[in-house]
């Protein structure tokens, strides 16, 4: 499970931190930096597949041109910290990440450059990328599985930059890892790193950051027919007649689907059918239990995104974390109230993790305690062109003023969030005001 994610100079964030537990929400203002957090654990899911650090920015193509991975949003010079012009703008940028692997703390951590004007050492083949990795490393407590030194390089248009690694508690020497591709996953690629790193630890490292899906449910995409056999639901909601019809066979799953829909709408639901049309493909009907039938196509939008959510939570494969943006668009504010009893329940459930932006004050009345301690706001203070994230249970008084009347939601229409924000965090004007 990861426990906390660091950003360093990643795009709008200086040195920030935000907390992690099997149900995390970030709140803020629009353009605060809530999906930059997002893009960092893209960033780092990106990793976990084995992608270099050109496809894991930039994208990466499969054959016949199809898109295999979408870019990191933005421009590619855009992933590094944006310093005022006066200051002039940052080179690198680091991400480091706190686990508990089946009670063994692990740290893993990783600094990525990118080659400025003037730059001597530029003159790399294009297809290496603006990006470097200049610094890696992952450690226990125990100690240091393995770690990099300051980056060599070999001029004359031979092979690309490079870094020492080194193995802690072997005797095998130093070895040099390219610099166009994270080390975590370089030594499973035939030709490149030949020594072997610590494996359990590695290996299951490069698995919790493989095993993340960042979900965007469309409507218009959930609508569609799918056909037989496609269980998996897309990121943007693709094949969601037959992945629900996989859940259907199931009984005990099939009831708990139907009592969740129930209480979500007005329709009294009584099952699911899936019917087939000249093509092959599969279609989505809601059958309620007077005999009205009604499709995929005239089903509300918020019916469909919520059926989205169950899938991914009550799926036979669950990833080990889920990252939605703004996870109530589309459900009656009298109904989110279900959205966090069923995360809460499945993530205790089920051992997973979630975690949503959101906007929404009444989803916040309704979170536990154990959810509260990882509620987040991220907020630019004034002046500022940089964002902070802090934990919403440290803000002063927040612990009285969720349970007072309105609770977190008040605090969050009323932008008391970001206030505290302003006259705790500490600036040029504090002694003035």
């Amino acid at each position: 499970m990861i426990t906390s994610i660091r950003l360093i100079n990643f795009k709008n964030f200086v040195d920030e931190t935000l907390r992690v537990g099997p149900f995390t929400i970030i709140v803020g203002a629009n353009a605060s930096g809530k999906s930059n957090v997002r893009d960092a654990f893209r960033f780092l899911h990106g990793i976990g597949r084995g992608y270099t650090l050109a496809e894991i920015i930039g994208g990466k193509y499969g054959p016949g041109g199809q898109r295999e991975w979408e870019p990191i949003r933005g421009a590619t010079n855009e992933i590094v910290r944006q310093a005022p012009s006066s200051v002039g703008g940052e080179s690198s940028f680091s991400l480091e990440v706190e686990l508990n692997l089946n009670g063994t703390p692990l740290h893993y951590s990783i600094t990525v450059g990118r080659f400025m004007e003037g730059d001597p050492d530029r003159n790399v083949p294009d297809e290496l990328g603006p990006f470097r990795l200049l610094k890696e490393e992952l450690r226990t407590e125990s100690g240091t599985v393995y770690t990099t030194s300051s980056p060599g390089y070999y001029r004359g248009g031979r092979p690309p930059h490079s870094l020492s690694v080194k193995v802690e508690e072997s005797s095998e020497p130093e070895f040099q890892a390219a610099t166009d591709q994270p080390v975590l996953t370089q030594y499973v690629m035939p030709g490149r790193t030949r020594r072997i790193l610590n494996d359990q630890l590695s290996g299951t490292l490069r698995s919790v950051l493989a095993d993340m899906r960042f979900w965007d449910p469309l409507p218009e995409r959930m609508r569609e027919p799918s056909f037989p056999g496609a269980t998996v639901l897309g990121d943007f909601g693709d094949n969601l007649p037959t992945a629900l019809q996989e859940i259907r066979a199931d009984a005990e799953q099939a009831e708990i689907l139907t009592s969740w829909i129930q209480e979500l709408t007005p329709m009294d639901v009584e099952d699911f059918e899936f019917p087939f049309d000249h093509s092959g493909r599969v279609h989505l009907t809601i059958r309620e239990k007077n005999g009205k039938k009604i499709s995929a196509y005239s089903a509300s939008d918020g019916t469909l995104r919520f059926l989205a959510v169950l899938i991914a939570l009550l799926g036979k494969n669950p990833v080990g974390m889920y990252f939605f943006e703004e996870i109530e668009t589309g459900i009656h504010p009298a109904r989110q109230w279900l959205l966090v009893e069923l995360i809460e329940k499945q993530a205790a459930k089920r051992g997973i993790q979630v975690i949503t932006t959101t906007h929404s004050p009444d989803m916040l009345t309704f979170v536990n305690d154990d959810t509260f301690e990882h509620l987040s706001v991220v907020c630019r203070l004034e002046d500022s062109h940089d964002a902070v994230i802090r934990p919403v249970a440290r803000l002063p008084n927040a612990q009285d003023l969720q349970t007072s009347q309105g609770g977190l939601g008040r605090l969050l229409a009323e932008n008391w969030m970001e206030t505290a924000l302003t006259f705790t965090e500490g600036n040029d004007k504090d002694d003035e005001r």
